[in-house]
């Protein structure tokens, strides 16, 4: 058995990864604290996401920063997932985006560290915030 396997995951959400390469201290500070416990991650909606707003001066900052994390994709039960989360929370209005993230982060059994906690309403999903 490797160390690993003992690890839990943190899917990192896509605002608390562009304030890591902004070089936000609160977004280093979570950074450090989850990964001594926990492998982190991120889901190919963020690669996704950060590569729509990326100028081209933060190619290799964003590449070295991705290449560090593990990418989780999108499988069928995340995105059955996700359509549920969507479809419950109607009134919400949430993206779809964040209900695919959200249903990542529930699928792989990983928390998940965001700044946005009021997107992220469901009670299947254990939020770490970044601002406690």
């Amino acid at each position: 058995m490797s160390a690993d396997d003992d690890m839990s995951k943190v899917v990192i959400d896509t605002d608390v990864l562009i304030d890591l390469l902004r070089g936000r201290a609160a977004a280093q500070a979570l950074l450090l604290r989850v990964t001594g416990h926990a492998i982190p991650c991120c889901s190919v909606i963020s690669v996704a996401e950060i590569h729509a707003g990326m100028h081209v001066q933060e190619r290799a900052r964003t590449t070295a920063l991705l290449d560090s994390l593990v990418l989780l994709d999108v499988t069928r039960s995340v995105a059955e997932l996700a359509g549920h989360f969507k479809q419950r929370e109607r009134a919400r209005r949430l993206e779809l985006a964040d209900c695919l993230i959200a249903a990542t982060a529930v699928t792989e059994a990983a928390a998940l560290a965001t700044g946005n906690v009021r997107h992220y309403p469901m009670p299947e999903l254990t939020l770490v915030p970044t601002r406690a």
